[in-house]
């Protein structure tokens, strides 16, 4: 593989030096910018062999380079090893930006970078970067994909109907609310660019993408006519009669580009440049107004119907139930001397989840991280990698499901032999503090993220310690795992919390070469009460997940009280909900799971 990738890197300069280009920069999005990629869009992963889900690549006829953030320094380091290719920590004071280090690099003098597979305000921001030290930047070739070739076809699974009574609102209601959403804004025309956009308005699902549920398609709305850019092959004719009964034209897949560029001089378009690519963007005809701003179909997708709410809490339960015998098996089998690695793991919780009614796929990448291993955040186990389990230290498990009626997104630390240290129960306990202090805040409408994410590191601050992944992130409903526009994190976001949005609740603590801990709930924001002095709604959460906690792990003396009755009041409620579910033995051993604690 590692000669493979020195060939594939010259390979790339033959065509710079054809091009006149001086270096070419590979980011990891696809055409839809999205977080996964279809194999046929996975140039950076191909060129570099590091396949973290977030990280830039370019090449110059001197060197490759690959940028990634803080999450993925030691696996990078280790993918990278033995590579042509230099590994760039983004965040560190000594890293230099790529349009710092192409402008520092004094021969560089034009670049490449595919306009299909980069957002318009990134396309834009290099541009203007590299435009001050004299460098050109060509957006128009596809160099990595012209080196793929025909080694990789874009997918032609058939797409499928998301059905009413699980999406909770038809194609036609959905499109008459996104133009009310444009009309307030003065615009009356929309491209549809991410694959849950269009998934979510046009209650299509598909198999494109792992992990995600969603399928390769455009979509646009005018004010008089709505679009649907895919390839004939993935529109079943059941799905084409849906589609064309909630008004809705079928059209090539590529046509998008070509439509928008034919668009009368009164359209008022708007777009996200942050999630549109660079080469649709650019097809905006002169002189047509833009209305810049993250799409209204973001908003309206994050904040859950009734009917999606509903298959929520039914999919929590045969997740939980999932969970529970996944447990049982591995206590069971640690106890008669067996020693599962971290893959086998993996592959056994998806058994279990497999089992369960609607069941599709996982949502993302399990990870299993044994001792150590569960301080790298975004560890992977593969087969020549994985530790092998056994009955002592601590298991991080970060794990969630795609089901037909939902997504979930759970992680549980716990002990493996029901000993841990003081130093383990310590830190758990802090994490604890902090999810909890999530899982009960009360906040006024219009609270974002930001202002409620120091709840979750404050008991880790005051002891010096941190951690750098953000506390929550969207979750769609049998879409992305990860979802905008809302997030709990450091970072600032203009969305604010709102009803019926689903957020993940996940603070944690890393202690590099020893263990992690992280606790991982998916909570729906809903109303708690009308303000007592302002005429303004009170929010909270309602905690979705339903998994029981380690008690062992628990330092009972660090909690106050009303933290000890939220954490009993939490286990009773796993077990009242999920005994009914499971057979007699398994209702009694997760009555032992979650006996109430005590000072």
């Amino acid at each position: 593989m590692k000669e493979q990738i020195q060939k594939r890197v010259e390979a790339l300069r033959e065509l710079m030096s054809r091009e006149g280009l001086d270096a070419f920069i590979i980011p990891s999005f696809d055409q839809h910018l999205s977080e996964y990629t279809p194999e046929v869009w996975q140039h950076r992963q191909w060129i570099s062999g590091f396949y973290g889900s977030a990280g830039t690549v370019v090449v110059t006829h001197k060197g490759a380079y690959l940028w990634t953030d803080s999450r993925y320094y030691l696996q990078a380091a280790s993918d990278l090893e033995g590579t042509p290719f230099s590994l760039m920590k983004e965040g560190m004071p000594d890293t230099p930006g790529i349009v710092e280090f192409l402008r520092n690099e004094g021969s560089v003098k034009k670049v490449g970078l595919f306009g299909r597979s980069v957002s318009a305000k990134e396309a834009l921001t290099t541009r203007r970067g590299l435009s001050v030290a004299g460098i050109d930047l060509v957006t128009d070739t596809d160099l990595a994909g012209e080196l793929i070739g025909n080694e990789k076809q874009i997918p032609l699974n058939p797409l499928f109907a998301q059905p009413l009574d699980l999406a909770g609102k038809s194609t036609k209601e959905k499109i008459k609310e996104v133009r009310e959403a444009l009309k307030a804004e003065g615009a009356n025309t929309i491209p549809l660019t991410m694959l849950d956009e269009v998934a979510w308005l046009f209650n299509v699902r598909g198999t494109d993408v792992e992990y995600n549920p969603v399928g390769i398609a455009y979509g646009l709305i005018t004010p008089d006519e709505v679009f649907f850019y895919a390839f004939p092959e993935k529109v079943p004719a059941e799905l084409r009669t849906e589609l064309e009964r909630s008004d809705v034209q079928i059209r090539p897949y590529g046509q998008i580009y070509d439509d928008i560029k034919a668009l009368p001089k009164s359209a008022v378009v708007w777009t996200d440049p942050l999630r549109t690519n660079y080469a649709l963007y650019a097809s905006i005809p002169d002189g047509i107004t833009k209305i810049e701003a993250s799409s209204p179909i973001t908003l309206l997708k994050a904040q859950k119907n009734e009917a999606e709410y509903a298959g929520c809490v039914k999919v929590m339960h045969r997740d939980g139930v999932a969970l529970t015998r996944f447990f049982i098996w591995l206590e069971k089998t640690l106890k008669e001397g067996g020693t599962p690695t971290e893959h086998d793991l993996d592959e056994k919780l998806a058994s279990f989840r497999a089992k369960g009614e609607g069941y599709v796929s996982d949502s993302f990448a399990t990870i299993a991280g044994y001792k150590d291993h569960g301080a790298i955040v975004h560890y992977h186990a593969t087969p020549d990698i994985a530790y092998k389990v056994r009955r002592e230290g601590m298991l991080l498990l970060d794990s969630g499901a795609q089901y037909h009626d939902g997504t979930t997104d759970i992680t549980r630390t716990i002990s493996l032999d029901g000993k841990p240290t003081e130093g383990q129960k310590h830190d758990y306990t802090n994490v604890l503090k902090g999810h909890i202090g999530i899982a009960t805040a009360i906040f006024p409408e219009g609270t974002r993220g930001s202002q409620l994410d120091v709840l979750a590191r404050r008991f880790l601050w005051q002891e010096g310690k941190l951690y750098t992944h953000g506390t929550g992130h969207g979750v769609g409903h049998f879409l992305n795992v990860h979802e905008g526009p809302q997030n709990i994190r450091l970072e600032e976001n203009s969305t604010p919390l709102m009803p019926g949005m689903v957020t993940s609740n996940e603070p944690g603590y890393y202690l590099e070469g020893q263990y992690g801990i992280r606790i991982e709930n998916l909570v729906r924001t809903v109303f708690k009460m009308r303000g007592a002095d302002d005429p303004i709604d009170f929010y909270g959460f309602e905690t979705l997940t339903l998994c029981y906690l380690d008690n062992n792990l628990v330092n009972v003396s660090m909690l106050t009280d009303d933290e000890l009755e939220w954490y009993n009041a939490y286990q009773e409620r796993v077990f009242k909900e999920l005994s009914p579910l499971l057979e007699k033995d398994e209702s009694e051993w997760l009555r032992n799971k979650t006996l109430p604690l005590a000072r």
